[in-house]
């Protein structure tokens, strides 16, 4: 019998997990490949998709734990048109690049990023349209770049400080030392675990198909550095929001916000209702029973509000 050594185990279990997840995060990227191009911005290459054709175009930005492929099972061939849009994978996300490291989880960062796209894309003006974690990026470019912007639909955004923290594995996983070690061991396997409960909680009290797992390719979100850079951005954004939120008065674009009374994941009467509260052009639409989807529950609806800030801006 082979003596059981505390040192040898303490060293073989996290290599045989590492090389588990570096074998099996190769395979979720073959299995969910770049779908767009590729332009170059301030925090490396983002990755676009671009559906449609005509008019002022809306720039998709996806929340936290996603990538452009998120926009598929709601939106389908909605996204097609009429009228332009562009689906974006944030810094680090999908398969976009992060070369700033820890500085893009900052919005300031992430907002400067998504207009060097638009000059890469030769975009002047869009309506941007971002979902929960994305509410206060969108409203950053706002702010920051009020002249790129000509409106936003903000879906059941995040845009204000709330109480409390973020979830305890994003703040483990933001550490310098331990969080590349957590999201290069057991992150992965122990998140494929969990990800069917953790889409029905998120979604709750509706629910998604069977295939929505594969067709919003969030096993992406699972890959080590995508899993880093989510936690960063999770773990900056309460921070980030009590910085930018006085200054919401400032934004002079036209804003759709569409949140669901039942969004059990952001309070919907501490955003939304802080958003029609501190910019009074605010369009503020509730949805009765609606969870944290609002574009799952009602497409038809949300894309026709996108369609119509479109046409405005047009």
């Amino acid at each position: 019998m082979v003596p059981f050594d505390p040192l040898l185990m303490s060293i073989a279990v996290p290599a045989a997990l590492t090389a588990w997840t570096a074998a099996r995060s190769r395979a979720i990227s073959r299995s969910f490949p770049a779908r767009g191009r590729f332009v170059e911005t301030r925090t490396g290459r983002l990755h676009v998709v671009e559906r449609g054709e005509g008019g002022t175009p809306a720039v998709f930005l996806h929340g936290a734990s996603s990538s452009v492929r998120v926009w598929e099972p709601a939106l389908g061939s909605r996204l097609d048109g009429p009228g332009r849009s562009i689906l974006v994978d944030r810094p680090g996300h999908g398969f976009s690049e992060r070369r700033s490291g820890r500085a893009a989880a900052r919005l300031d960062h992430q907002a400067g990023a998504v207009v060097d796209a638009l000059d890469r894309l030769d975009i002047g003006r869009a309506v941007i349209v971002a979902h929960s974690w994305a509410g206060a990026l969108a409203c950053r470019i706002a702010l920051d770049h009020p002249e790129r912007v000509a409106g936003l639909v903000l879906i059941a955004p995040v845009t204000h400080p709330w109480p409390g923290g973020t979830i305890w594995y994003y703040d483990l996983a933001a550490l310098p030392v331990i969080g590349p070690l957590f999201s290069w061991t057991v992150a992965l396997p122990v998140g494929e675990l969990w990800m069917t409960r953790s889409i029905a909680g998120v979604f709750a009290p509706q629910q998604v198909g069977t295939g929505y797992m594969t067709e919003a390719g969030i096993p992406l979100a699972l890959r080590p550095r995508q899993f880093m850079a989510n936690a960063e951005d999770c773990a900056a954004l309460l921070a980030e929001v009590t910085a930018q939120a006085p200054r919401y008065g400032e934004i002079g674009c036209p804003v759709t916000v569409i949140s669901g009374e039942a969004d059990g994941v952001v309070w919907t009467h501490l955003h939304s209702h802080g958003m029609a509260r501190d910019v009074p052009q605010t369009r503020l639409i509730l949805l009765p029973g609606v969870g944290h989807g609002p574009h799952h529950a009602e497409p038809d609806r949300v894309m026709a509000e996108i369609r119509a800030m479109q046409g405005v801006a047009g």
